[in-house]
């Protein structure tokens, strides 16, 4: 089982979705100086949920479902890398290595999710959902910039997981939606993750 390198961070990564990340410690420079110097092309990383701990400087507590991402550019600044990945695959860690040089794990890949036409009403419950959700949140800012109007992929499968993505929910209810083991059940789990938290947006 190969090492993959990883990327902890405050927040979730799913499949079929941009990530822009400043990278500024050393080992995350090292670590993104050795997957540019890969022969290969397509390199990629692992990005966890911290569940608790620090985002910088190690000692924190990882997830143990994330996202591979594979990165698609690099711009190097005065002091630090700005770099864009893109989530393919989930996986589940298997074992942390040590963390000398940075951060990694060995993984095994999760099946991806399989679409059928008889899901097809669920998906537009789910889009209709999570829309009014993020027209209610900016409803404070109603000139704000939000992800309403976001044009979702023509495949179903990326479009559900960017439908999770931009649902207004924390990083735990993401986290649970990644875990998700169908695409039934991610359209469902996002459909009663926003209708929760609408239900407390109303209560406060």
């Amino acid at each position: 089982m190969a090492a993959s390198p990883m990327f902890p961070l405050g927040s979730v990564l799913f499949p079929y979705v941009g990530i822009p990340l400043r990278v500024f410690e050393p080992r995350y420079l090292t670590m993104v100086g050795r997957l540019l110097d890969e022969d290969e092309p397509g390199f990629e990383f692992g990005v966890v949920l911290i569940e608790r701990g620090p985002e910088a400087g190690g000692g924190d507590q990882r997830a143990s479902v994330g996202t591979m991402a594979q990165l698609v550019s690099a711009t190097a600044g005065p002091e630090d890398l700005l770099i864009v990945g893109a989530g393919t695959q989930r996986f589940t860690v298997e074992r942390w290595l040590d963390d000398d040089p940075y951060p990694r794990a060995e993984v095994s890949m999760l099946p991806d999710l399989e679409w059928s036409e008889g899901l097809a009403p669920l998906r537009v419950e789910a889009e209709a959902a999570v829309r009014r959700a993020i027209a209610r949140a900016a409803e404070p800012e109603p000139d704000s910039e939000s992800d309403a109007g976001i044009e979702l992929s023509d495949d179903p499968v990326a479009a559900a997981w960017q439908l999770a993505a931009i649902a207004p929910l924390g990083e735990y209810d993401r986290y649970a939606l990644l875990r998700s083991t169908s695409l039934e059940d991610l359209l469902r789990r996002t459909i009663d993750l926003v209708v929760e938290a609408e239900d407390l947006w109303s209560a406060e």
